[in-house]
């Protein structure tokens, strides 16, 4: 096939790709962890000495923050990213394959470029005026805004990996990672929900 050995070569690059991504999710999740422990610790003290302080506070969002953006990527690798599930799983699998190539290519990616092309003198500019919060004892906010052009470059190349591997399920490259049934965190919930609900009655 011609352009085959190209695909090849490409489809090894969106598995590195992911490699990292998915690595890069799994660490940052742990931030979840660290933003309940800052919570709890500054309500304690807030109880018990009462003092507190608004850096706290900032570092909670800061900290969610980062995991709701960089996790974006990990996300769309293990396709738990929103879609309109009833609408899609009315297709054939090969029209939703097509309707994912399109989407990343001419909506996830170009909305990631503009993402990343506005956001970088955004951060530059708070960086530049050494921008911190208005509220007293608050974090530098340029930390913050630093945050979403990285975030958007992950997934900027993650989405170049997804349009990589669709075309290469298309043309029967490689077996659809998502060929079969799928079973979805908020599905695999409302089911547990159900079985429990049914128990009781």
């Amino acid at each position: 096939m011609p352009g085959g050995n190209n695909l090849r070569s490409l489809l090894a690059i969106s598995r590195a790709i992911d490699a990292v991504n998915t690595k890069l999710g799994k660490y940052i999740a742990w931030l979840l962890v660290l933003a309940v422990v800052v919570s709890t610790t500054n309500a304690i003290v807030r109880k018990l000495l009462n003092q507190s302080s608004n850096a706290w506070l900032e570092l909670q969002w800061y900290l969610f923050g980062a995991v709701f953006l960089f996790c974006a990527a990990w996300t769309l690798i293990a396709n738990e990213h929103i879609r309109i599930d009833i609408v899609n799983n009315l297709f054939s699998r090969r029209a939703r394959n097509w309707v994912d190539l399109i989407g990343h290519t001419f909506a996830l990616l170009p909305f990631c470029i503009i993402m990343v092309w506005t956001s970088v003198p955004f951060f530059l500019t708070s960086y530049r005026l050494n921008e911190t919060s208005f509220a007293a004892g608050g974090l530098p906010q340029w930390i913050a805004k630093g945050l979403i052009p990285l975030a958007f470059t992950v997934l900027l190349i993650q989405a170049i990996s997804e349009i990589i591997k669709r075309i290469g399920v298309i043309r029967g490259e490689i077996p659809d990672p998502y060929d079969g049934p799928q079973v979805h965190a908020a599905e695999a919930e409302a089911k547990r929900l159900l079985e429990a609900i049914e128990k009781k009655s």
